[in-house]
C-alpha cells in the first residue's frame, strides 16, 4: 500500500490547483470515507513514553487536531486514524450559518501560511453531535463551541452549545478568540469574560457528567489582559487554555502576495507569537493550569520546544497543508526521540523543564 507521503506528494499538485477551501472539503471527504473503511493508515501510535495526562484524561500522545480543520465532525474517524492523540471538532454554533463570503481561505505558499475569513460556517451542533455519536473515537474528542453571528446574547449561545457537547464530548473549549466574527474578541475581557465563564461551568454539568472545559485565546493580547484571562480562568474552573488561535498581526517580511488578505494568519509565521504567548501565560497562570500550544508547530522538534516551554499538549492546523497526513505520525516519532534523547520518561517529565 503507498504510504500516506506518498499518496500526498501526488495529490499535492491537484489540491494546491484548486481553491484552498475547494481542496480543504475535497480532504475532508477523503478522511471521512478513509474513516468509514477502518482507517487504511493505521491508528494512534502506542509509545508509552508519548502518553500523558491533562485535565483528567488520558492522551495516547500530545499531538492533536485543532477546531476549524474538521468544523462539523466528518471526518473524526480519519483524523484519529493518522494518529492524533486527540481530535476537536468544530467551532460548532447552536444555529447553522454559512460564514464569510468565499473566497475566504488563502494559502501563502511562499510563507507555509494560511489566511483565513471563514466566519464560523458550520451546519449547528445539532446536526453535528449524531456524527460524534457514531464515531468511533479512536482517542479524546474535544467539541468547540461558539456564538452566532447574529446572536443577541452570545453568552446564552455559549450555554446552549457547552450544554449539548457536555453529553458527548471528552472535553469542551470555548472559543472566544476568533478574528472573523466581529466583536466576539470582546468577550476575552472584564466582566463578560467572568460572566461567560461562570455560566459555561453552570452548563458543563448534565446529568452525572462533568466534561472538563478548556478556553481558546487569541495571540493578539496586551499583558494586562493576559493576566486578567489567566485570573479568571483558575477563578472559574477553567480545566486548561489553548494558546492560541490566529493572529490579525502580520509579521515582517512575509513573501506571500496574499498577506495582505483579511482575516486570521496561521502557520509558521505565527511561530514566534505562539512562543511568546504561551510562556505569557505559564507566567500568568503561575503554571497552575495546563496549557495547550498551538500556531506554526509542523515538526517534532517544534512540538518539543513548546513542551519544554510549558505546553501539555499541542495542536496542529496549517501544518497539515503543507506536509500532508503522514505529520501526526511523524511528530510522534520525532518527539519520543527527544525525550529519549534527553533523558525523559514521558511528556509530563518534560513540561515546562525547558
Amino acid at each position: 500500500m503507498p504510504s500516506r507521503g506518498m499518496i500526498f506528494s501526488a495529490a499535492r499538485p491537484l489540491l494546491f490547483a484548486l481553491d484552498g477551501e475547494r481542496a480543504h472539503g475535497l480532504t475532508i471527504d477523503a478522511l471521512a470515507a478513509w474513516g468509514a473503511v477502518g482507517t487504511p493508515f493505521g491508528g494512534r501510535s502506542r509509545d508509552p513514553r508519548l502518553a500523558t495526562r491533562v485535565a483528567g484524561l488520558e492522551f495516547a500522545n500530545p499531538i492533536g487536531l485543532a477546531a476549524g480543520v474538521d468544523k462539523d465532525g466528518h471526518a473524526i474517524d480519519g483524523f484519529f486514524g493518522l494518529g492524533f492523540g486527540s481530535v476537536e471538532i468544530g467551532t460548532l454554533t447552536p444555529l447553522p450559518q454559512a460564514g464569510n463570503p468565499k473566497p475566504r481561505l488563502f494559502r501563502l505558499v511562499e510563507d507555509k501560511a494560511v489566511v483565513n475569513r471563514m466566519g464560523f460556517n458550520n451546519g449547528g451542533i445539532g446536526a453535528a453531535l449524531p456524527r460524534v455519536a457514531r464515531a468511533k473515537r479512536g482517542g479524546v474528542l474535544g467539541i468547540n463551541v461558539g456564538a452566532n453571528k447574529d446572536a443577541t446574547d452570545r453568552i446564552a449561545d455559549y450555554v446552549h452549545g457547552v450544554s449539548r457537547a457536555a453529553a458527548v464530548a471528552d472535553y469542551i473549549t470555548i472559543n472566544i478568540s476568533s478574528p472573523n466574527t466581529p466583536g466576539l474578541r470582546d468577550l476575552q475581557h472584564g466582566s463578560a469574560l467572568a460572566d461567560l465563564l461562570a455560566a459555561a461551568d453552570a452548563a458543563r454539568r448534565v446529568g452525572d457528567r462533568q466534561p472538563p472545559l478548556f478556553l481558546k485565546v487569541a495571540p493578539d493580547l496586551e499583558l494586562p489582559a493576559i493576566d486578567d484571562i489567566a485570573r479568571a480562568a483558575i477563578e472559574h474552573r477553567i480545566d486548561a487554555l489553548i494558546v492560541s488561535n490566529t493572529t490579525i498581526e502580520r509579521p515582517f517580511g512575509l513573501a506571500s502576495p496574499r498577506k495582505a488578505e483579511a482575516g486570521g494568519l496561521s502557520g509558521a509565521p505565527l511561530a514566534p507569537l505562539a512562543r511568546t504567548r504561551l510562556a505569557d501565560f505559564r507566567i500568568a497562570t503561575g503554571a497552575t493550569l495546563p496549557l495547550i500550544s498551538a500556531g506554526g508547530i509542523a515538526t517534532g522538534a517544534e512540538a518539543y520546544r513548546r513542551i519544554l516551554a510549558g505546553a501539555s499538549l499541542v495542536q496542529l492546523y496549517s501544518g497539515l497543508v503543507y506536509e500532508g497526513p503522514g505529520l501526526p505520525r511523524r511528530l510522534c516519532g520525532e518527539l519520543s526521540k527527544l525525550l529519549a534523547r534527553d533523558g525523559f520518561a514521558n511528556v509530563a517529565e518534560a513540561v515546562g523543564k525547558g
